[in-house]
């Protein structure tokens, strides 16, 4: 028996350290739903407990239900019969156990059959789900579609849509991508048109959709007939029914489980959800930021899975006399994937926090507008929200899902040749991870999203009072090395800035983004250590002393020169 949140530490450790206090107090309206709804908190000890329990069945179910059944997912997949998508079995017992479970709603209302989790909460049963098999948690993990409905849409929308999602009647997906509108959703040609009455309808294709089958979608149009751009493209929600095709499901590398789909739209019946005209402006990066969010949550699952099975067989593997988990080359990578998983979670987390902050005080907000109530102060605590995690998010999603496909790497070069075969857990896992960082955006895309908070400094009074603070011992040394790292980045940056060209300052970006992103996760894991007696002093110390080894090949490769060369490549090439 395993229980993939009980028995992992790490996950235990964030978990007792939350700091959830306003979040709930905002979510459980001053704890006065308990009055309501039995089963709701009363206060704030009372809450944690709760996401305590919910978690441990998570757990459970991820490593004794789930898990057990990913390699015969992996198998045989998801199937197209006669237009309609077959899921494998193993998918369809984990979520007929997790509707059973009353899993499926976690972050929607109790008003309409959900649990009303923080984001937070439901992020670490996401990150759970993850390591048990990756593609369950492209469709688990889509609850992030009636979240939208819950924030967006009327109250007939919400009447109509949102139980269905918390029974485990309805799955989700989100009709963003287009074959010629991947990265670049402004080029959006699917067409939305109203009747005499008024009735919407949407006439178009939309391509790599994940769980395209669902039954219910949101789906992003052009309304505005003439336009080209963000201003003419609203969103709708419509059920995935028979005018909805099919038309095929792509045989993909990895994540087998989850049916990525190619969707003809004929006429099919929809309705606007929110305004119309903001649809990519508003919602769907309302949506997007969930998403990439909750694909650093899959990137971690898949990375603890990946390092536990190398764990497991270096010290099974036996070689010149010894188990290779002996031999230092072997050992040092182990611990280098440790570090890694350990502050990739640390930072998640943190824009977890961020994430539940930013839309608690949105919807707080609406309440006091209704009441008609000073919302003065809550409004400036959402502008700060809204400008960190604009810089979180895609950092976070960077981070992640570049660290995952190493930690992949490493654990089968750890397997050696038996890895490669598909006896092996690391050859799914392997297969599994290469599509994190281009999904839901490219890590090349997430570096210009994180682009303007680096220009901007945008997290410096967070990194200014941390770098200013007491810290204990040894962690003075750190705590310096982080300053230097700090100086190293502020040179770099003024290098740029002073050449005044914006093509440069584009190439070099790459190195910025990963010189502050280190800064502020360095801060994150130093401040761990100083508060918890040196528990996490070996990952502070382990991660701090690899950022300072990549500032100074940042500052090298910035300085160089050697961008000269891609900025004239079209020279080298002929």
């Amino acid at each position: 028996m395993s229980n993939y949140f009980s028995e992992n530490p790490d996950i235990l450790y964030h978990f007792n350290k939350f700091d959830l206090k306003e979040i709930v107090e905002l979510i459980e309206d001053s704890y006065t739903q308990s009055e309501k709804y039995s089963y709701a908190p009363t206060d704030y000890a009372d809450a944690m407990e709760n996401y305590r329990k919910i978690l441990e069945v998570t757990g459970d179910l991820a490593g004794n239900y789930i898990a057990p059944n990913a390699a015969a997912v992996d198998e045989f997949g998801a199937t197209l019969e006669n237009g309609k998508v077959i899921y494998a079995d193993g998918t369809k017992k984990a979520l007929e156990v997790l509707s059973k479970a009353e899993l499926m709603g976690m972050i929607i209302p109790r008003e309409f059959g959900g649990i009303n989790f923080p984001t937070t909460i439901y992020m670490m049963s996401v990150e759970i789900i993850s390591r048990a098999d990756a593609s369950l948690m492209n469709i688990f993990g889509l609850q992030d579609i009636a979240r939208t409905i819950a924030q967006f849409g009327d109250e007939d929308q919400k009447e109509r849509y949102l139980p269905g999602f918390c029974r485990g009647d309805f799955t989700g997906a989100m009709a963003l991508t287009e074959p010629d509108a991947g990265s670049d959703l402004q080029a959006v040609k699917l067409t939305a048109y109203q009747d005499e009455k008024g009735n919407w309808f949407l006439r178009g294709v939309k391509r790599f959709i994940t769980n395209g089958n669902g039954e219910v979608l949101l789906v992003l149009a052009r309304t505005e007939a003439g336009t080209k751009d963000a201003r003419g493209l609203s969103m709708f929600v419509c059920n995935g029914d028979s005018t909805v095709v099919i038309r095929r499901i792509e045989h993909k590398l990895g994540i087998h489980g989850s049916p990525t789909c190619e969707l003809q739209f004929n006429d099919t019946p929809a309705e606007l959800v929110g305004q119309r005209r903001f649809g990519l402006l508003k919602y769907v990066i309302y949506l997007m930021n969930r998403a990439r969010v909750g694909i650093g949550a899959q990137s971690l699952g898949i990375g603890q899975a990946a390092y536990e099975e190398a764990l497991k067989y270096a010290k099974a593997r036996e070689q010149f006399g010894t188990s290779i988990y002996n031999l230092p080359v072997i050992a040092n990578m182990l611990i280098e994937m440790r570090i890694t998983i350990e502050a990739h979670r640390t930072l998640f987390y943190d824009t977890c926090l961020w994430l539940d902050r930013k839309e608690t005080y949105e919807i707080e907000i609406e309440k006091l507008k209704a009441q008609k109530k000073s919302f003065a102060e809550m409004n400036e605590k959402l502008k700060e929200a809204s400008k960190i995690l604009a810089f979180l998010t895609p950092l976070t999603k960077y981070f992640l899902s570049e660290g995952v496909n190493k930690i992949v790497y490493d654990s089968m070069q750890i397997h050696g040749g038996t890895g490669y075969m598909k006896e092996f857990k690391i050859e799914q896992l392997y297969r599994d991870a290469r599509i994190t960082n281009i999904y839901e955006g490219t890590s090349q895309m997430q570096v210009v999203a994180a682009a303007g908070g680096v220009l901007n400094d945008v997290v410096g009074e967070y990194i200014s009072k941390w770098l200013s603070a007491g810290y204990k011992g040894s962690m003075q040394d750190l705590l310096k090395l982080l300053i230097d790292i700090r100086n190293i980045y502020s040179e770099s940056l003024s290098f740029v800035k002073n050449k005044k060209d914006m093509s440069y300052q584009d190439i070099a970006m790459r190195e910025l983004v990963e010189m502050y992103g280190d800064i502020y996760l360095g801060c994150l894991l130093l401040r761990e250590a100083n508060d918890d007696d040196n528990k996490r002093l070996f990952t502070a110390h382990r991660y701090i002393l690899g950022a300072y080894s990549r500032a100074i090949k940042n500052k090298e490769v910035i300085r160089s020169g050697v961008y000269s060369d891609i900025l004239h490549q079209d020279t080298i090439l002929i």
